[in-house]
């Protein structure tokens, strides 16, 4: 006499395994193999993967992404400002990294090369016979001077900066707002050496951001009730340097300053519903007002 069939379910990925278990979420038959513990009771794979696929990601205290914790931003910045000082170096010369430029931090800074001639802040001046400068319509160096260094003394200080207050703001808002506040800080000193300076006076470096970053995370601190004391203590150093070191950009530190203390007012107190929005909005008022007084001094120049 033949057995009678089993009636008893069998696992929905494993046709050949009965099985007395079942998801929680779908109902479908599961075997031990397949099971994944849940809150309540046990659920099937595609279950789980629906479960994570439907779930927001871990957002920092100010909206911004987790991978923050890796620093990717901040190594970025060093990496490329790193490479942009090889490069000067290769087209400068050994005077270039080291001891070249005379002035400020006893005569260690290097000279300038044709990188930086063409990539500095830099108003309106006489180079080689011709007019170069923002006001001729070399934009550009509004950006590209928070990349160029005078030496490698002045790479290292700077660099120290991003990489001590960086990978903590990095970790704090996300790497797209830190992003923002590096860059708009940068941008804004460069564009107050250019309005504020005499108009063939260069000046660069990331110094400019640096500043912003340091202000930055007072803001941050302050907004998470956290103890300041360090950081205030680094704001407080670097303002004596920027003050009694022959030259350092006084205006383009105090416009980072500036600009990276507005960006990260807005980036900390920008309160939900749609927090994101405000905040880039806010980034966008702060980018269009330095676009516009870099308008005008170009205007006042040309005129």
């Amino acid at each position: 006499m033949s057995e009678a069939p089993s009636t008893a379910p069998v696992c929905y990925r494993h046709p050949s395994r009965e099985t007395l278990l079942s998801c929680s979420r779908c109902d479908r038959p599961i075997c031990t193999s397949c099971m994944n513990d849940a809150v309540v009771g046990h659920q099937c794979p595609e279950c789980v993967k629906e479960g994570r696929r439907s779930q927001r990601s871990a957002r920092t205290a100010f909206g911004g992404g987790r991978a923050g914790q890796l620093g990717y931003v901040t190594t970025a910045i060093i990496a490329v400002n790193s490479l942009v000082m090889i490069a000067s170096a290769v087209l400068g010369g050994p005077q270039a990294i080291i001891g070249g430029g005379g002035g400020g931090f006893n005569g260690l800074l290097g000279s300038g090369t044709p990188l930086t001639d063409f990539g500095e802040v830099l108003g309106h001046a006489i180079y080689g016979g011709e007019i170069h400068g923002v006001a001729e319509g070399e934009w550009y160096r509004l950006v590209t001077a928070m990349f160029l260094h005078y030496g490698v003394v002045h790479l290292l200080l700077n660099m120290m900066l991003v990489a001590q207050v960086g990978r903590y703001l990095e970790a704090q808002l996300g790497p797209m707002r830190f992003a923002a506040l590096y860059l708009l800080a940068g941008f804004g000193g460069n564009v107050a050496a250019y309005v504020f300076q005499p108009a063939n006076q260069a000046s660069a470096g990331a110094s400019t951001a640096t500043f912003g970053l340091v202000i930055g995370a007072i803001v941050i601190n302050r907004r998470l009730v956290k103890d300041n004391s360090a950081f205030t203590s680094l704001l407080i150093m670097n303002l004596i340097y920027t003050f009694f070191i022959p030259n350092i950009s006084i205006a383009g530190h105090l416009g980072g300053l500036v600009a990276g203390g507005a960006t990260a007012f807005v980036l900390a107190y920008s309160h939900q519903p749609h927090r994101s929005i405000k905040q880039a909005a806010g980034c966008a008022v702060i980018l269009a007002l330095i676009v516009a007084a870099a308008i005008a001094r170009t205007a006042a120049l040309l005129s």
